[in-house]
């Protein structure tokens, strides 16, 4: 495929996706476009509710599948936007608009890089391109629900803004409820068991409590109170406080291993996890995939924000153009230049590690 070629239709692409609203659970305009982008490729595609994907001509069942992955459905704009979200507007180069950063530059990109390899013969690995949903819900119409249609995946990389340098670690997520008892009253008279007064000296555990094992990519697991609620009115001393407690996992723990840890430790009279199924992932330093990245001039770090790698079992690594920090801002925007090298340096990876 001509790559420059490639790259014009890419942020085409995008422009239209921007335009296209696609929020988590409603993605069904842009689901219809990364159909009509493989079909004018010619390239056959399989769809599950709002997800689409495909795999490359030379399929082998045989061989190893590396999977290209990244989301189409967006946030709700915020307040603070000064531009219309949805007018995929350039500007000195940055191409405005809600999902243009996170991770619409990542989606076209990748769907690009797959388009180019589509019809490559005597590859090492196969490749599986996935277009998918509600990644900003972590919903269960997104990959969740895609997984088990898929042909057994080797190795992954997700696309996500990380100014195309590889996350090699992401940590994982568990939030916790906990309830701190006591004896409810009325505020006039003496009540020794008061809820409110026995959380200060619990809010003070959490704020202190480490987990032994730190990762070198991840560092430490972060443990914080983000949530706090108890009591009706003024007179009345409530019967417990509520606590809601975010818990940023490690590659050195699994999260029923922290769910544990917790359950033995915490001096709380209740505590439940409300989901285990976010965990931590990571690629072996040694892998292929890191390797080719690396000789390339391709940075790794450690990330600690979630993606859809949190569903995926096997070894995978974030990369993508963008950046981070611009994810769910105001006036998002991506540099038209860096869809551009994203498609490059995608396609110099994949050259180094499937051929």
């Amino acid at each position: 495929m001509n790559v420059p070629n490639l790259k014009l239709g890419a942020v085409a692409l995008l422009r239209e996706l921007i335009q296209t609203q696609s929020f988590s659970g409603e993605e069904e305009g842009t689901a219809l476009l990364l159909e009509k982008w493989l079909s004018a490729h010619t390239i056959p595609y399989k769809k599950h509710l709002n997800n689409i994907w495909a795999v490359n001509n030379e399929f082998d069942p045989s061989k190893p599948t590396l999977l290209l992955n990244s989301h189409h459905d967006t946030v709700k704009p915020n307040s603070g936007y000064t531009r219309d979200p949805y007018a995929a507007t350039v500007k000195n180069g940055k191409l405005f608009g809600l999902g243009s950063n996170d991770a619409g530059g990542c989606l076209v990109s990748l769907l690009a890089t797959f388009t180019y390899f589509y019809g490559a013969k005597n590859l090492k690995y196969n490749i599986l391109f996935a277009g998918t949903a509600e990644e900003e819900i972590n919903g269960k119409n997104g990959i969740a629900c895609l997984l088990p249609l898929l042909p057994k995946i080797d190795v992954a990389i997700v696309g996500e803004p990380t100014l195309m340098q590889m996350a090699v670690a992401e940590k994982g997520l568990v939030v916790f409820d906990a309830v701190v008892k006591g004896t409810p009253s009325h505020a006039a008279h003496p009540n020794h068991d008061n809820a409110i007064y026995k959380t200060a000296k619990v809010l003070n555990w959490f704020k202190n409590f480490k987990f032994e094992r730190v990762s070198e990519a991840l560092g430490e697991v972060k443990l914080t109170v983000t949530q706090i609620n108890a009591g009706s009115q003024h007179n009345v001393v409530p019967a417990q406080v509520d606590l809601v407690i975010d818990v940023r996992v490690n590659d050195r723990y699994t999260n029923a291993e922290i769910e544990q840890i917790l359950l033995e430790n915490a001096p709380v009279d209740e505590i439940k996890a409300r989901s285990l199924r976010l965990n931590s992932s990571s690629i072996p330093m040694e892998h292929t995939l890191v390797k080719a990245g690396i000789s390339i001039g391709m940075k790794t770090y450690g990330s600690p924000t979630l993606s859809d790698q949190a569903m995926l079992r096997c070894p995978s690594l974030k990369l993508g153009p963008g950046d981070s920090t611009r994810s769910h801002s105001a006036d998002e925007f991506i540099f038209v230049a860096e869809i551009e090298e994203g498609i490059e340096k995608y396609i110099q990876l994949l050259e180094k590690t499937i051929k």
